[in-house]
Order: C-alpha cells, then structure tokens, then sequence
C-alpha cells in the first residue's frame, strides 16, 4: 500500500511545476519545507555546506507559532531558550531595561540550518550543496541566498563565547558607529553579534569583532569578551550590503535579506525571514498546480511582501539613523534616564 501511494505522490509531483531555491538560509529552507508539506517539488542550491556558523543575531522576536505551524517547523524551536528581559547599555551604562509582550527565541543558526536541511530531505525535496547559482529569471526561482553584493558602509560580525554573564536575556551595547547584541543560545555560549560602520584601519583579522568593539567605543565589552572561551570556528563576517528593501529582481522571486534587510537592532531579522517564507508558500503551491502564471505569482509575492514589511522597515530604518548619529547620545541618556523612551512601543511597532 505504502508503495502504491508513494508512486502516486510521485506522479503528482510531476505534474506540477517545480520551485528551485536558490539559498539554503532559514528563509530558503523554512518555504522548501513548507512546499514539500504539500507536495511540492523543490530543489534546493545552497553554496555551501552544513553544519556551518552565520552572521546572525540568533534572536528571533515577532514570529508566531502560526507562521511556525504554516510552515511545519514548529518542533524545531521547542527547545529552544525563550529571553524576554531585554537591556540597552552605552559604553557600560545602563540606558534602560524592559520585557518583550512575549518571549523570543535565542537559537544557534548552526544546528538550526543542519536540522531543517535534514528535515527538508526527509521530506522529498532534493538539497545540492557546494551549488552556487546565479539569480537567472527563469520561472519558479526563488532566491533566498542573503544580501546581494552591493556598495554599502556597513560590516557585520559574530562570534559565539563562553564565560561570559548577562544583564538580560538579550543585551544590546550602543556604541559610536556599531552595535553588538549579546544572547546565550545554548550549552553556555552566548551569540555576539554587531552592526560597525566599515573602518579604514587594519585590524588583525582573528580579532575583528574585538577590533570593531573597541573602534566603537565599546572597550570594556571587548575586554569582557577577550577573556572569556570563544568557540572556535564562530568567527564570521560579511560586508558588501546596504539595509532596507534590496533591488528587485526581475522574473525572480525573493525572500528573506534577498527581499530585505531590517536594522539588526530591532531583533526581528529572522522572524522577517519566516514571515517572507510564510507569505510565498501559497502563490507558489498555486503556481506549481499551474493555476497562476509566474508573472501573477511574483506580482502576488512582491505586493504582500511590500505591505507586510515596508512599514516597519522605514520604521527602524529612521531608528537606526538616530541611534548612529552622534548628536543624540546626550538625548536619548536623558530620555531613558527619565524613562521617556518607549523601548516597547519601538520593538513593537518594528513588528507591525
């Protein structure tokens, strides 16, 4: 019996049309799993390999366990740690602390990708690592491969390290040009990860992140990090990006940072990700039924992504420039000294 069903899944599946994911990140892989759910045929390129450490915050806050459900990963963040208490320090000084409307999810994108890659191919869908492709307007492609290459004055870093204590579930230091967000993802490593404005000075390359830290003003949380066990293989870095909607790409569909890219600040990057995925899964299972030309599909794509995320993206990108600029250092310690400062409205409205 199971191997009657079985060829008549796979008969099914040939008359459809097939998505090709170009990306294996946590947008790429959430929509493949989300496909194969209903019978979808995908094939997955991903560039590289996994198990693999990613310039990430690994602090997912503003999902919910609907998108988790529609996209069946929901089991995936079962164990995963749940910070609410979140605390903003300027070079050491606590600016303010307060509490999620509900909990995040702090979760290591190292075994999280390994998982929902095996998980994907457990489902049918055909993953091809070592496969880098090109984001060609050919019908069905959807690229999810990240940020595109393109001129910008930022740099991310990150790194996981171990002995170190925390304020908060999630802390966040502001420094003069770059910030870090610090968050234990598990067995004891905390997740470092920040946003630096690029910086013609040389720094030894093993030690960028503490570089940065320190051109930022950030010196006692370098040193606090210099002492503690940093895991090795952690270090990663990417450049080469600009934040908010990215270029479109003609005939291609794209989610997640091939879509946009929020402030890293605002925590929300990831759930943006799984939202995206969420939103693409029925024009694409109508698309692969035939029911809706590709054209209609990445109208359909664009439009609910745009009145999604636009919002909260020129949100926390107005946001970004305040918390960059220097002329309101002074402005913003004396708002939070005088708790005027609606750090839970802001977090909100960057998820609305």
């Amino acid at each position: 019996m199971g191997t009657v069903a079985g060829s008549l899944s796979k008969c099914m599946a040939q008359k459809m049309n097939t998505i090709r994911i170009i990306g294996g990140g946590l947008a790429g892989l959430s929509l493949g799993i989300a496909l194969r759910r209903r019978n979808v045929p995908v094939i997955l390129h991903e560039a590289l390999s996994y198990p693999r450490h990613r310039v990430c915050g690994e602090f997912i806050s503003g999902v919910s366990p609907g998108t988790l459900e529609q996209l069946g990963i929901t089991s995936f963040f079962q164990h995963a740690a749940r910070p609410q208490q979140v605390a903003w320090l300027a070079e050491q000084k606590l600016l303010g602390k307060f509490s999620l409307p509900e909990p995040a999810y702090a979760i290591s994108r190292y075994d999280l990708d390994h998982q929902l890659s095996e998980h994907l191919q457990a489902l049918g869908g055909e993953v091809r690592l070592l496969s880098r492709e090109q984001p060609l307007a050919t019908q069905g492609t959807v690229w999810s491969a990240g940020r595109r290459p393109a001129q910008g004055p930022w740099i991310g870093l990150k790194a996981h390290v171990r002995g170190v204590s925390l304020r908060a579930g999630l802390e966040m230091h502001l420094g003069k040009g770059g910030y870090a967000g610090l968050v234990e993802v598990g067995d004891g490593w905390v997740n470092v990860c920040g946003l630096f404005r690029l910086s013609d000075q040389r720094m030894p390359k093993q030690f960028l992140l503490l570089g940065y830290l320190r051109f930022v003003g950030l010196s006692a949380l370098a040193e606090k990090l210099a002492a503690a066990e940093w895991r090795e293989g952690s270090q990663s870095a990417v450049a080469g990006f600009h934040l908010g909607q990215q270029a479109s790409l003609p005939g291609v569909a794209c989610v997640g940072d091939a879509h946009s890219i929020i402030p890293p600040f605002t925590g929300n990057g990831m759930s943006m990700a799984l939202e995206g995925a969420a939103l693409a899964v029925e024009p694409l299972v109508e698309y692969a039924h035939g029911h809706c030309s590709w054209g209609a599909t990445l109208e359909a794509l664009n439009g609910m992504a745009n009145r999604k995320f636009d919002r909260r993206l020129q949100l926390a990108g107005a946001c970004q420039q305040l918390l960059m600029a220097p002329w309101f250092r002074r402005p913003l310690e004396i708002l939070t000294e005088n708790q005027l400062l609606p750090f839970r409205t802001l977090f909100t409205l960057t998820r609305n």
